[in-house]
């Protein structure tokens, strides 16, 4: 499986941005997706994550009510709209793929990683 994310930039605080994550390889149905951040000195973290159903979503406490995961199947590609974005979600942003286990939050769970976007919020 390879993921290629983009939409990452330069937004001002309360501004919004839209991720995207597009797969190859792999029946893209198959398989749970999600959102991780590392920002500078930071430990990577979970941001979001969509299960293979479209189904589950899960969501951090700092993306709850601002941020929204979704897929396109058709697409292969997967979603992040970032709104009410604060100086404190500047990071990389990366996408990983599952192994068709739901892994929410776990990161083990995520073989497949694609490269990061940046995202850069000025206060």
């Amino acid at each position: 499986v390879q993921l290629q994310a983009s939409g990452g930039g330069l937004v001002q605080a309360g501004g919004s941005l839209r991720l995207s994550c597009t797969a190859s390889g792999r029946s893209f149905s198959s398989f749970g997706m999600g959102w991780f951040r590392q920002g500078p000195g930071k430990e990577r973290e979970f941001v979001a994550a969509i299960s293979w159903e479209e189904g589950p979503t899960l969501y951090s406490d700092s993306a709850t009510g601002r941020f929204t995961i979704s897929r396109d199947i058709a697409q292969k590609t997967v979603y992040l709209q970032m709104n009410s974005l604060k100086p404190e979600d500047t990071a990389v942003y990366s996408c990983a793929a599952d192994r068709g286990v739901w892994s929410g939050s776990y990161v083990p769970g995520y073989p497949y990683w694609g490269q990061g976007t940046q995202v850069t919020v000025s206060s």
